[in-house]
């Protein structure tokens, strides 16, 4: 009898799917988390993602309704779909977890963050970063004759962007907030 000569993946000639039926692509997701405004919850959110090496990329937290107690913890993280999956599942079982959305997942998303970023530079320098804030719609928040912090508000894109631009100018250093996000419509 001759031996069947089957490529590994194919799927014409078999009864099983030798094909992985999963992606190793990692992507970019937004959770937004409404749980209990109290003491370790988070801690217990944050030890989810520790304890099984995932990486958090941004994280903010806040109370969003004083009556109710409840607080809403935005999350950017990285990973390949089935991670993703995974994590908003074991989310979902913490119990003063109320809510997970992958805002990534349902459609248009709003996301801003808040950047502080301080620049030391003098003559041409401190002009060019003075024309390159006024461009990126930065604020000046404090000027010394040396420094100026500026205040930056939008899209991570546009922060990382501005900050690039402004290392060769002279950032010494840059505070951010994390990604607060919302999905678009109703």
């Amino acid at each position: 009898m001759a031996a069947l000569h089957i490529k590994k993946g194919s799927t014409s000639h078999s009864a099983y799917n030798l094909r992985p039926n999963f992606s190793d692509v990692k992507e970019r997701h937004t959770l937004a988390i409404l749980v209990d405004n109290e003491p370790g919850v988070l801690a217990r959110v944050i030890g989810l993602f520790s304890g099984r090496g995932y990486n958090i990329e941004s994280l903010t937290v806040a109370e969003v309704d004083h009556t109710g107690h409840l607080s809403r913890i935005t999350i950017v993280t990285t990973g390949t779909p089935q991670v993703i999956e995974q994590i908003k599942a074991q989310l979902g079982r913490i119990v003063p977890v109320h809510d997970v959305h992958d805002l990534t997942v349902e459609g248009d998303v709003v996301e801003r963050e808040l950047a502080l970023i301080k620049v030391e530079g003098e003559g041409e320098k401190r002009i060019e970063a003075l024309r390159l804030a006024e461009i990126f719609r930065a604020n000046v928040v404090d000027s010394t004759l040396s420094s100026f912090v500026f205040e930056m508000t939008g899209a991570p894109d546009k922060i990382d962007a501005f900050a690039d631009l402004m290392r060769p100018l002279g950032m010494v250093e840059i505070a951010r907030t994390g990604v607060a996000a919302l999905s678009r419509g109703v």
